[in-house]
């Protein structure tokens, strides 16, 4: 019976005749169109024939496939498409079944023109929104096929461009079709994404594969559309756009894992191509940065870079770590990247042999980590940029009595690399920070801090501070003009931007200003001090001036200067010729430049009339002479001449004169020693204990009265410990006891418990009552009571007599 309906075609199904109708006779005439809208409205009309159809369709396919009859391929590829877009209805999903079908079979096939003609058929597919779901379908065919399409070698570049083309395509369409479905394989599982990523990143990675052969002009414009690097781009775009927050690991993990099998972190172009696409990938960043912490110091440079371009993308509003996280990850590449440079090993033995190229390679990781930390700081808000200055200052080791400093096995401190990065890093971050209050840009703790690394001895670290404060104070871009010592006898050819001092300003000045002073004092008497420290103090005492200062701030500026000029002419530090000539010609500078800034006429006369005898006299009193690469000194300061001077006296009535405090202008500077010294190296750790006991004693006014401290031993403490804990178990214990009674006890117990404090308590509000609402005594006097006893007779207020001084 089958065999005679097979052989004639008039007793075959209705659905086959419709489905060899659209064939033509000869292939090249393509699809019968009259036909093929008969055979779609046969689907629309029995929807419960069109998996038949779809199955009938596949048969012919295969058989086609194999016979190697490529036109009536194309022309089943084209009805099967027609037929999806037009259907949608319930049994849609054994159709589709037949059609995955059939363009694996044309995927699978080597002839590269099938690959093109399935993956184009499955792109369309995958543009379909389905109205019914499905719970059996699988993509991992296609995911695995179209990678491996990607990665095609064929000889022939143009058909091997095509067909990489087509693999990503094909990619994008499984990306789609399966990321919003929840019915869908998982397609951000690691077994997709490590096919689907790499495949990408290999198509973006051989653009200059692509771009080495020159095209010819008229072939240009369709080379361009025909650039894989360029769609890979787009699909990697589209990929990580759709990525959830839970499933963005995933996608970037296989990004990492390539760029390091394939050596691409140290030439970094590439990397940074890839992480500017991400844009959210910081945190995976940080998190790869930690795990290559003993990659080689190129590879980290390399990761680090990467970081810096990424971060000013991530900074703008993208998904990623918290600040904090970020530099404090950074941080502690930092150190031990110190760690490393001091004993030439990652594991911590040293290696005589490479000590020179790794302590090489190790500086140019720790100036890349420095720039990260300053390109992502300069993207955050200023709320968010004070968080950072105050988490990095906290890690910057300061030397004190409980915390000695380590000394480095290769002679170096690490205490003193650590200091110097960390404060390298704060400068990167404060440059370019605004903030119209200064408590908030300076906060105390902050301050402290700071300040006490300006009393080390190094004078590297010093020089950090300075330029540090600098960066901070400097709100209006003054700081360039500052940047040589001179004695300008117009200030107006630099333009500068001066504001009025604000209330915010004062209060922080009259808090911390000297502070700031005792610091630049103590920071001039400095032996190691060059050229460059000079100059930032003489920024420093400028910018102050221009920023912060009110009258009250210029005299006590003038106050240090002159000081500082008398520690030149005194010599008790016994500074050399060159730091003393130093002092004369910051003392010189500065105060040319505040006179012309007060504008009082009698006192930029004699500073210019003192400027013009060193002049002629003692020329090496001056900057010119003394910053420049060779400086010209005397020899003998020690007979300096009064005319060579700036005389206190003589400033105090030229100001006092224009409203200035003469009063204060009279006193001269002397900076107040405090406890802080102890953080400096200057002193040992004895010499800091007995100088605290002699102040101590000092300060005591009855030193033959003084009780002597309870001496602190192992036992004292013990023995606090143990009762504290004591207490804490018979406070536990008596809190027990009343939730265990209130339990157990029966209920009238309880309530006579209850009802005898609560009268326990009305007593008490009744005589509380009683005091404070009776009347006072009779102005007559008191009558005896029974029992011989005195009682106040009440009477009521409104017979009460007062004295006619009262008035109401």
């Amino acid at each position: 019976m089958y065999g005679v309906c097979g052989c004639c075609g008039a007793l075959r199904p209705r659905y086959k005749r419709l489905v060899d109708n659209i064939f033509p006779e000869d292939p090249e005439d393509g699809l019968v169109k009259t036909n093929m809208e008969k055979l779609t409205f046969y689907a629309l009309s029995a929807p419960e024939k069109l998996d038949r159809i779809g199955a009938y369709l596949s048969e012919r396919l295969i058989r086609d496939v194999g016979r190697h009859r490529y036109g009536s391929v194309c022309i089943a590829m084209e009805a099967l498409d027609q037929l999806l877009m037009a259907c949608h209805c319930q049994s849609i999903n054994l159709f589709v079944e037949s059609f995955l079908k059939m363009v694996a079979k044309l995927l699978e096939s080597e002839k590269p023109n099938l690959q093109i003609l399935g993956t184009n058929s499955f792109v369309k597919f995958a543009n379909i929104e389905e109205d019914t779901p499905s719970y059996h379908r699988s993509y991992d065919f296609f995911v695995s096929r179209f990678s491996e399409m990607c990665h095609s070698s064929h000889d022939d570049l143009e058909i091997k461009t095509k067909i990489r083309m087509s693999g990503i395509k094909g990619l994008q369409g499984v990306v789609r079709k399966t990321v919003n479905d929840e019915l869908q394989a998982n397609i951000w599982d690691p077994q997709h994404m490590d096919k689907i990523v790499p495949s990408l990143l290999f198509n973006l990675q051989h653009v200059e594969e692509a771009e080495s052969r020159s095209p010819s002009p008229l072939q240009a414009p369709e080379k361009e559309k025909e650039n894989p690097a360029e769609l890979a781009e787009r699909c990697l775009r589209e990929l990580l756009g759709r990525a959830a927050f839970g499933n963005i690991k995933n996608a970037i993990k296989p990004v990492l894992i390539h760029l390091d099998n394939h050596s691409l972190w140290e030439p970094k172009v590439f990397a940074i191509r890839c992480f500017k696409i991400i844009m959210y990938s910081i945190q995976q960043l940080l998190s790869h940065l930690d795990a290559n912490s003993r990659s080689a110091a190129t590879v980290r440079a390399g990761i680090v870079e990467v970081l810096s371009e990424a971060a000013v993308i991530a900074a703008t509003g993208s998904v990623g770590p918290t600040v904090l996280e970020m530099f404090n990850t950074l941080l502690r590449q930092l150190r031990l990247s110190i760690d490393y440079a001091l004993t030439g090993s990652y594991d911590g033995a040293v290696s005589l042999g490479t000590k020179i190229i790794k302590e090489h390679e190790e500086c140019m990781f720790q100036e890349a980590v420095i720039k990260t930390i300053g390109s992502f700081a300069s993207t955050l808000p200023t709320y968010q940029r004070s968080e950072v200055i105050l988490f990095i200052m906290s890690k910057v080791p300061l030397p004190s009595l409980h915390h000695p400093v380590e000394a480095g096995r290769t002679g170096e401190n690490r205490n003193r690399l650590t200091q110097i990065m960390l404060l390298k890093s704060l400068l990167q971050v404060s440059t370019g920070f605004q903030c119209n209050n200064m408590m908030s840009a300076l906060p105390s703790n902050f301050l402290d801090r700071l300040l006490s690394t300006a009393l080390m001895d190094d004078a590297e670290i010093r020089l950090f501070v300075l330029e540090i404060l600098i960066s901070f104070i400097d709100r209006h871009g003054n700081r360039h003009k500052f940047s040589s010592i001179s004695t300008l006898s117009d200030i107006s050819v630099l333009k500068l931007k001066v504001d009025k001092c604000s209330r915010q300003d004062t209060v922080f000045m009259k808090k911390h200003s000297q502070q700031l002073y005792r610091h630049i004092y103590l920071s001039c008497k400095e032996e190691t001090n060059l050229q460059s420290h000079y100059e930032a103090l003489y920024g420093l005492l400028a910018l102050i001036s221009i920023e912060l200062a009110n009258e009250e701030v210029v005299v006590d500026l003038i106050r240090l200067v002159l000081a500082v000029q008398d520690l030149a002419q005194v010599n008790e530090e016994n500074l050399p010729v060159y730091n003393r000539c130093a002092l004369y010609a910051l003392g010189a500078a500065y105060l040319n430049l505040i006179s012309q800034l007060t504008a009082v006429p009698a006192f930029c006369q004699h500073i210019l009339e003192v400027i013009e005898t060193r002049k002629k006299e003692a020329p090496y009193m001056l900057p010119e002479d003394v910053f420049v690469e060779r400086p010209r000194l005397s020899q003998n300061l020690d007979g300096v001449v009064i005319e060579f001077l700036f005389r206190q006296s003589k400033i105090s009535e030229v100001l006092g004169g224009s409203g200035y405090n003469a009063d204060r202008l009279c006193l001269p500077y002397i900076p107040q020693l405090t406890d802080e010294d102890r953080l400096s190296k200057r002193k040992s750790i004895g010499e800091t204990i007995s100088l605290q006991v002699e102040v101590e004693s000092r300060n005591s006014p009855e030193k033959e009265e003084r009780v002597p401290a309870e001496e602190i031993t192992y036992e004292t403490l013990k023995k606090a410990i143990v009762d504290s804990v004591a207490v804490e178990e018979q406070e536990r214990e008596r809190r027990r006891q009343v939730v265990e009674k209130f339990q157990k006890a029966p209920f009238e117990e309880i309530a006579a418990h209850c009802g005898a404090r609560a009268s326990l308590l009305q007593s008490k509000l009744n005589q509380i009552f009683e005091i404070t609402i009776r009347p006072p005594p009779s102005p007559s006097g008191t009558i005896t009571a029974a029992y011989g006893q005195p009682q106040n007779h009440s009477i009521p207020v409104y017979e009460m007599k007062f004295p006619d001084l009262c008035v109401y």
